[in-house]
């Protein structure tokens, strides 16, 4: 038995802490929020991230970071990808260098335009950094439907053994030492998610969803190889795996804020009615400014940055990249 503690009280965070549970490890989850913990320890539920679960008593709640971490084997960083970089720095003085910190978060730092395992590097350098990654819904996992994820690391050791910590039969890992691959593939799915909800709610079928995805693979596997990640982690969990039910479940946070984009409602009117965080939103200006550093086309993502940031018109910027082929702005696939 390990002692794992999950920071972040959030839908991932808390389907994770009841799984690990459930295999039989000391969990802690730390949440910044007095009332979250609250409702963890006395309800035993967490109505608004994982409605209907319900929380072991196994599982113990705190505020206090020192707490949280101390004895950790494991450390698992389930907070929104803006807010990776001061959790881990607020943690940092509590953290040895045999603790193994699992970030689950998707997403880039817009101001560095880092991976998030560069980031957590950079505020605690003194631990290894996995990352978990793959079609993986909150909702899902915490009830016990069949899953396959990926945990990456450069230290393909520190990944086995998260791996078999992690593992049941209802929950499988695979190992991958490509962070650049699976980090971009994480980051950029949820962009195209966006993508694929816009042309749902616009009305469209599935033949424009599947160029759409098929397309934003495309610009996945492009920029994620030119930054020197594997072009083989595209076609797996972390790749096309993630895109699929991304962009085609209701679970999706960022397909359903695509589609509210689609009906015509603004980007504040999208984000409250969401109601959690919608990381494609968070990411695209930073992969729009990877694909200038890099020189790579990605037209799906600057049109995305366009209908969010630009005014531009969800209808126009999903029929233009319909036709942006003709006018030779997409490299075909096939030939990637």
């Amino acid at each position: 038995m390990k002692k794992v503690t999950v920071i972040g009280s959030g839908s991932w965070g808390t389907a994770l802490a009841v799984m690990l549970a459930e295999n039989g490890h000391e969990v802690f989850i730390w949440s910044r929020r007095q009332d979250a913990v609250d409702e963890l320890l006395k309800e035993r539920t967490n109505k608004k991230y994982l409605p209907g679960v319900v929380i072991p008593d196994a599982i113990q709640a705190t505020t206090d970071r020192k707490e949280a971490v101390d004895g950790a084997d494991i450390v698992i960083l389930a907070v929104p990808s803006r807010a990776v970089a001061q959790t881990v720095r607020d943690f940092a003085p509590y953290l040895k260098t045999w603790q193994i910190l699992v970030n689950v978060a998707k997403g880039l730092e817009p101001e560095t335009l880092f991976l998030l395992s560069d980031v957590i590097k950079r505020e605690a350098p003194q631990c290894e950094v996995c990352v978990l990654s793959g079609p993986s819904h909150a909702e899902e996992v915490a009830r016990k439907v069949p899953t396959a994820c990926l945990i990456a690391c450069e230290n393909e050791a520190v990944a086995k053994l998260v791996q078999e910590e992690f593992a049941n039969p209802r929950f499988r890992l695979y190992t991958n030492t490509d962070l650049i691959g699976v980090e971009i593939g994480a980051a950029l799915k949820n962009v195209m998610a966006l993508a694929a909800g816009m042309s749902d709610g616009l009305g469209f079928g599935d033949n424009t969803k599947a160029a759409l995805m098929t397309r934003g693979m495309a610009e996945m596997k492009r920029l994620g190889m030119a930054m020197g990640g594997k072009a083989e982690t595209f076609a797996g969990l972390s790749g096309i795996g993630d895109l699929i039910v991304t962009c085609t479940s209701m679970h999706s946070r960022n397909r359903r804020a695509g589609i509210l984009l689609g009906q015509g409602k603004s980007l504040q009117e999208t984000l409250d009615e969401v109601k959690m965080v919608v990381e494609g939103v968070n990411t695209v200006q930073a992969a729009c400014q990877l694909a200038e550093k890099y020189h790579v086309s990605m037209p799906i993502t600057q049109s995305i940055y366009a209908v969010l940031f630009a005014g531009k018109n969800v209808e126009d910027a999903v029929l233009e990249l319909m036709t942006s082929a003709v006018k030779g702005y997409i490299t075909d696939p096939a030939k990637l």
